[in-house]
């Protein structure tokens, strides 16, 4: 909690109206009009004409510690998080130890606590060491100081249709979500690419698009007779789309993410077998990239995740079948949605709010992220700038790794301030450590 007024000057709430001032007192939203009056030594943003929004949560961030401190820590990894607007974080379970018991979810939530950058909630393990063959503590996760409120294999499926049925139930039990990395693995062996003709020609194992889709139908209809919520990880097809669709219209407690790679980029990408490019689900075709960007824009596809993944610079310079999958994320990610999704009219600047703010925070139940810009509510705060022009540097970002397909790409909107329960953890585009 902040323990100075913090006034934003002249903001333009969700890209809205007229500019206004937001004052901030005990890391809440005390008055919002022209002019309030700030207590004497107040900090002042001035927003001049910025667009104010809810602070970005993530779903599906992998911050690597314990274990692979040499990519990313729980430090630089909130860094970074804070750097691109987020308040809130989900980190994956992918870890060395696991974070298959209370021990290390308890740690994960501690750590990021004593940074306070963002609010850093672990992700439990659904199965014991990501095996897929006994159940994790998922009880007693969810009962620690961490509170895991979600479980996923991410990095793995869950292939075992008898298993994850065991967890839904289990899930619905404990009133917790289920997010599943959908990859049937007998359809992915070794698989490096999407399948199609761009695979075929540079001699890259195919990845097919049933590998994916065949997992979201099995555990839609796995979760209806659980009574169970299930959340697919990093949607990456035109068919994940209709069978979404389906499901949902079914009623079927189904939601989904995208990323901003799948968002932006295709398989064509490929064509330097650069293994920056390398990430699971594969980058598709562009026919993919368009119904997943119209997804996003109708809410068959509920949020962005960014599936930020970290790895060392000999995990990625190599031959792009031996490169580890994963891209960097957390920094890069409005400038994406900036330009895929706002500047083309897709979203406009309250649907930004709706699918990096708001949905995210309802799907896995964060009751003070997420929520309206008003009087009383908690100053989880993004300022972004949509005329700031400026070029991708992986050394320059916040993370340790710099593993980013988007190097020396140029954006045109950034965010300039965040503000975690009226801190400021971010000012001027400066982490504030």
């Amino acid at each position: 909690m902040s323990d100075r007024d913090v006034l934003i000057a002249g903001a333009l709430l969700y890209g809205e109206g007229d500019p206004t001032d937001v004052l901030i007192r005990g890391g809440e939203i005390v008055e919002i009009g022209s002019g309030p009056a700030a207590a004497e030594g107040a900090t002042v943003v001035d927003a001049a004409g910025q667009i104010l929004l809810p602070g970005f949560v993530d779903m599906h961030t992998h911050l690597r510690e314990p274990g692979r401190e040499d990519t990313e820590t729980i430090e630089s990894g909130s860094a970074a998080a804070a750097a691109g607007g987020y308040t809130a974080v989900f980190a994956m379970a992918n870890t060395s130890p696991v974070a298959d018991s209370v021990v290390v979810t308890d740690h994960v939530w501690r750590r990021g606590q004593e940074v306070g950058l963002v609010d850093v909630h672990p992700v439990g393990a659904v199965t014991v060491g990501l095996a897929g063959t006994q159940l994790a503590e998922m009880a007693t996760m969810a009962a620690g100081v961490g509170q895991v409120k979600m479980f996923s294999d991410d990095g793995h499926c869950v292939h075992d249709p008898l298993m994850m049925r065991r967890a839904l139930e289990y899930s619905s039990a404990l009133g917790v979500l289920i997010a599943q990395h959908a990859e049937e693995p007998r359809l992915t062996v070794d698989a490096v690419a999407h399948e199609g003709p761009t695979a075929a020609r540079l001699g890259l194992g195919g990845w097919p698009r049933a590998a994916e889709e065949s997992i979201v139908a099995r555990d839609a209809l796995l979760a209806r007779d659980a009574g169970a919520r299930v959340h697919i990880c990093h949607a990456s097809t035109a068919g994940t789309v209709e069978l979404l669709k389906w499901a949902k219209g079914q009623g079927i407690s189904i939601t989904a993410e995208v990323t901003p790679h799948h968002l932006l980029l295709d398989d064509s990408r490929l064509e330097t077998y650069d293994g920056v490019n390398r990430v699971n689900p594969p980058l598709r075709e562009r026919s993919d990239v368009e119904a997943l960007r119209a997804a996003l824009a109708d809410g068959t596809v509920d949020c962005v995740g960014t599936d930020h993944a970290p790895h060392a610079e000999q995990d990625k310079c190599c031959e792009f079948a031996q490169a580890r999958p994963g891209m960097l994320g957390l920094e890069t990610a409005l400038a994406i949605i900036a330009q895929t999704m706002v500047e083309p009219g897709l979203l406009d600047w309250r649907g930004v709010a709706r699918v990096m703010s708001e949905r995210p925070a309802e799907i896995v139940g964060l009751p003070d992220q997420g929520r309206p810009i008003a009087v009383g509510e908690p100053a989880n705060l993004t300022l972004v700038d949509p005329n700031h022009e400026w070029t991708v540097h992986g050394p320059a970002l916040a993370s340790i790794a710099n593993n980013t397909p988007y190097e020396a790409m140029t954006f045109g909107a950034k965010v300039t301030a965040t503000l975690l329960r009226g801190r400021p953890t971010v000012l001027g585009s400066v982490v504030q450590r």
